[in-house]
């Protein structure tokens, strides 16, 4: 008796195409549709076992689904002027209307209940100009990845050590050397004022000769002082920074 015709509908329906290049997992997909209102099993068999993955390779198939499986060629050299001789088999039955076994359907099935489709597999390189466009196109990718990496990485080692609370301090520590700078400033003004005030009671003429001397001197020590506090609070906040961003 001959066997029944396959119900399932494959896509494709008689080649798998595998495109390179194969240095690495290769995947196409077959599509298993089941357009009856029987549930069917199935299982995807090949001459070469040892050369693809599939997934699912078995299974059962719901009336009026249809299911998507996995074909993974893995890496080989590859010969284009070999051709290709693997094959791939669909097998199907319909399963029992109270299936608990599927392996056991499998075993007790006739031989005319056993349904199958065959495919070929077909192996192809991408053309020159497609192979340059993707790897100008992974260059780019890769570019920009990196890129986007060292951005990344520049902004956390420049940001990360410095943290808000850490920010804070420093700013307060500035804010506490502005004010001493104020105060020492609040008393060289004083010392001035006292000054004048001393002078101007004088009346002798080497007093009135040694004020504009005593008055320089004073200008002179407030306005050092007030340079090196400027430039102790410019090295505290310098060093500050660039300890933090040593740790």
């Amino acid at each position: 008796m001959a066997r029944q015709e396959q119900v399932l509908l494959l896509e494709p329906q008689h080649e798998l195409k595998f495109r390179g290049p194969f240095t690495d997992v290769v995947t196409t997909t077959l599509k298993l549709a089941n357009p009856t209102d029987r549930n069917v099993c199935f299982k995807v068999k090949t001459t070469a076992p040892r050369r693809y993955c599939v997934r699912p390779n078995s299974g059962v198939i719901d009336a009026g689904t249809s299911i998507n499986v996995s074909v993974m060629l893995q890496p080989f050299d590859y010969d284009p002027n070999e051709k290709s001789k693997h094959k791939f088999m669909v097998q199907s039955l319909l399963a029992p209307p109270e299936m608990t076994d599927m392996e056991g359907v499998w075993k007790e099935a006739k031989p005319e209940e056993l349904m199958d489709s065959k495919l070929r597999c077909f192996f192809e390189l991408p053309a020159e100009n497609e192979k340059t466009h993707d790897m100008d196109t992974n260059k780019v990718m890769s570019s920009s990845l990196l890129k986007s990496e060292s951005s990344t990485l520049s902004m956390k080692s420049m940001g990360s050590p410095l943290d808000d609370g850490e920010v804070k301090k420093i700013m307060e520590e500035c804010k506490r050397l502005q004010m001493e700078v104020q105060r020492l400033r609040e008393e060289n003004r004083q010392i001035r004022e006292d000054d004048g005030l001393r002078m101007r009671k004088s009346t002798g003429m080497s007093s009135q000769h040694s004020s504009p001397s005593t008055t320089g001197t004073a200008v002179k020590e407030d306005s050092t002082s007030t340079r090196m506090l400027a430039l102790i609070v410019l090295f505290f906040v310098i060093g500050v920074i660039i300890g933090k961003l040593v740790l």
